[in-house]
């Protein structure tokens, strides 16, 4: 059980559980054509397994060490965030919704962060409730709150990234209305890399269900945007699936459930006041 002197934002990030919500953030995400074009020119996620699996596995790390981390930890993660955003920078090559061709792009934008983070904590805060438990409306704000620390990390400042559930609400609302999303055949190309990775034949079962599992997170709207299929049958049998793996994951122990990390520092010391840190899926 989780100390009662834990930051919400440690409480939540602890459990291994909640990165099955990434692949809610990255649909959101890439639904911004100024966030796909850089995805489709930068990264090499989507070339094969072994690219997938380092690409996951070094985002997970920066979170465990953002969240977790003694200080020396965090900034060496923060600056190779910050290294790795360096080099995602371009030009739009074909016009994209309310962006024209040309239109320039960087992963330092202030705005494209603040679209990432954003759409990573909504995720983050849904798998949590849908896999642990639902959050009260004190601890949504609570988390939101701490996890703009990352203005911090980033070099950025105060006061660009949202504060409340609240915040990330309108902010998701307001560019689903103004035109900023919008799924393009790249979008669809990209996002079909993330819901069936390269993989191996005998992996293909967990693909499969990893696809089912996260069409079943996104919210309505998108995935009415990107067109997948989805059934009153397959909200039914979705719910009976979080049904069980909320009962077997409430029952596992902490060594299974949750970060080595996070153990760590359950039963050391706290960060400083102000310093609760989150990590951002890249």
């Amino acid at each position: 059980m989780m100390r009662e002197s834990w930051s919400i934002v440690q409480m939540v990030n602890a459990e291994r559980i909640v990165v099955l919500g990434w692949g809610r953030a990255i649909l959101a995400q890439l639904a911004h054509p100024l966030v796909a074009a850089g995805v489709a020119e930068h990264s090499s996620f989507a070339c094969d397994t072994w690219s997938a699996l380092r690409r996951f596995r070094a985002t997970v790390d920066a979170m465990r060490a953002l969240t977790f981390g003694p200080p020396q930890a965090a900034r060496a993660a923060a600056a190779r965030i910050i290294r790795t955003h360096a080099r995602v920078q371009g030009r739009l090559r074909e016009p994209s919704g309310r962006f024209p061709a040309g239109t320039r792009y960087s992963a330092h934008d202030p705005a494209l962060l603040a679209w990432v983070h954003t759409t990573t904590v909504e995720a983050m805060i849904a798998a949590y409730e849908r896999f642990v438990r639902v959050l009260t409306p004190e601890e949504r704000d609570r988390y939101c709150q701490e996890a703009s620390a990352m203005e911090f990390w980033l070099g950025r400042p105060s006061g660009y990234l949202p504060r409340s559930w609240g915040e990330i609400e309108e902010k998701i609302t307001r560019a689903r209305q103004d035109g900023t999303l919008v799924v393009t055949p790249l979008t669809r190309q990209l996002a079909d890399s993330v819901l069936s990775p390269p993989h191996p034949w005998w992996l293909a079962p967990s693909v499969r269900f990893w696809r089912w599992l996260t069409i079943g997170l996104l919210p309505d709207w998108l995935r009415a945007a990107y067109d997948l299929t989805w059934s009153a049958r397959d909200d039914e049998r979705f719910e009976r699936c979080l049904g069980a793996i909320r009962w077997i994951w409430s029952r596992l122990p902490a060594i299974v459930r949750t970060w080595p990390e996070a153990r760590s520092a359950q039963s050391g010391a706290l960060p400083p006041e102000g310093m609760t840190r989150v990590g951002v899926p890249r």
